[in-house]
């Protein structure tokens, strides 16, 4: 694990949030609540008199026994009469967080993550918490303030806790029986390396490559993002030095993606594929690598338990050079407190016992997530997950500045690129379409005060922390 960190100073400033990577939002109705269904509410601690109560909401079912547990111990253990009753939720959680805020009915303390804390800014559903933090938690957490992730408008309203980490995730046995010896460090390498496994294995049904390309932006944003911005560009086809979105490096990536499909090397049917069917494949040693998050470590133990002998690794870069740092997304928010709650000192009581040292590092070391914050990673043991150690924060690791979400006319970026992949077109013709209709797309939210963009010549890629 690394045992440094790069101190958070950024230079480039947006005022609107970041939409974070889809695959880790689950947007929920409450499955638990009260001690039903599944037991996702904790048991509250016998009744004392006239006892605060508060309500936590989550989307995370991942962690929810250990959730739990700390929940109880909270209700046992604090002096202040404070009891916790957590509901886990599984569905449409934006959805019911708006629906319990308009009927007066919110909850005290909410799970916060990057693509929603944005919106629960904007609609006055958070407390910032800076009147709140010690001197203690500013150093702990400071280097991980981010702004339009955690911090709006100079105010502070979660703090981070862990972070996903993107991967090369490959079959090791595969590898060797095409005779590779190491993953791609390029993507001439990659693209070289799928061709072979394709050729060795295809009367098998092996193939060299895949992503789960029914939803392309989700195929992307898990694996160009990471090939972009180690090889120093932003991963979502934002230029921090300009201001402006260009598509230009990704339209490279993109070249050898359409030749492994033209090479025949992306496992067939991929169109249509989406992420678990994929994991079920390479869980059966079908697919030689892919792209993805550190969550896959927790998808092979549970979900998919394999014995086939795979690990992560960087992603490839375009030319074989790192020139830039992987971007850890989702990150920089956690817990957060309800502006309309009736007992925020109590919310706020209950949100530092959950940051606590203890807490924050056995959630490292169970595997809920990876630790990004600068003290818990010097202390933590690492996950005792198989393949967790490829996904660990290391050197070539980081946080990026957040860039600007913007829906333009027509189609996106990836449905765009994904299209020029699978069958013909001017790449040129469309990069610069695409260039147009995003950053048309920017002056307008620019004009209408949803951003304020800040152009910054001197972005350095390979510190994007500015430090």
């Amino acid at each position: 694990m690394r045992k440094k960190w790069l101190g958070l100073g950024l230079s480039f400033m947006l005022a609107a949030g970041i939409a974070g990577c889809g695959g880790n939002d689950n947007n929920g109705t409450s499955d638990a609540t009260n001690g039903k269904s599944d037991g996702g509410t904790a048991t509250p601690a016998a009744e004392k008199s006239q006892p605060v109560q508060l309500k936590y909401w989550t989307d995370d079912r991942h962690d929810q026994e250990y959730i739990k547990e700390l929940i109880n111990k909270f209700n046992e253990t604090n002096g202040d009469n404070i009891q916790v009753e957590l509901t886990v939720m599984s569905e449409n959680y934006t959805q019911s967080v708006d629906i319990a805020f308009s009927s007066n009915q919110a909850p005290d303390v909410l799970r916060l993550k990057s693509a929603n804390t944005s919106e629960f800014v904007k609609k006055g559903y958070l407390a910032p918490i800076d009147g709140y933090l010690t001197d203690d938690m500013k150093k702990k957490f400071g280097s991980l303030l981010i702004d339009n992730v955690n911090r709006f408008d100079g105010k502070v309203y979660s703090l981070a806790n862990t972070g996903l980490t993107m991967r090369l995730v490959y079959n090791k046995d595969l590898f060797a029986k095409a005779g590779i010896e190491k993953p791609p460090v390029s993507l001439q390498e990659m693209v070289d390396d799928a061709k072979k496994i394709t050729e060795v294995g295809k009367s098998e049904g092996i193939y060299g490559f895949a992503l789960n390309f029914k939803n392309p932006k989700q195929a992307f944003d898990r694996s160009i993002r990471e090939i972009l911005s180690l090889s120093g560009y932003q991963g979502l086809g934002f230029d921090m030095k300009t201001g402006q979105f260009d598509f230009a490096p990704y339209s490279q990536v993109i070249e050898y993606f359409k030749q492994m499909h033209k090479d025949g090397s992306i496992l067939p049917g991929a169109e249509t594929l989406d992420i678990d069917p994929l994991r079920a494949q390479f869980a059966a040693g079908k697919i030689g690598m892919y792209l993805s998050f550190s969550t896959e470590p927790g998808v092979y133990k549970d979900q998919f338990p394999t014995e086939i002998n795979w690990a992560g690794a960087l992603a490839p870069t375009l030319d074989g050079q790192i020139k830039g740092t992987s971007e850890i997304v989702s990150a920089g928010t956690w817990l957060g407190i309800s502006a309309k709650s009736a007992h925020q000192e109590a919310a706020w009581k209950f949100m530092q016992y959950m940051y606590g040292d203890d807490v924050l590092k056995t959630y490292h070391e169970k595997g809920f997530g990876i630790a990004i914050v600068p003290s818990i990673v010097e202390q933590a043991k690492n996950p005792d997950t198989n393949g967790m150690e490829g996904f660990l924060v290391g050197d070539h690791d980081s946080l990026w500045p957040a860039a600007p979400s913007v829906t333009p006319e027509g189609s996106n970026y990836a449905d765009a690129f994904f299209k020029y992949m699978i069958s013909d077109g001017d790449l040129k013709t469309i990069t610069a379409d695409l260039n147009a209709r995003y950053n048309a797309a920017l002056s307008k939210a620019v004009e209408k005060g949803e951003f304020t963009v800040t152009p910054n010549p001197a972005f350095d890629p390979s510190k994007p922390q500015g430090e």
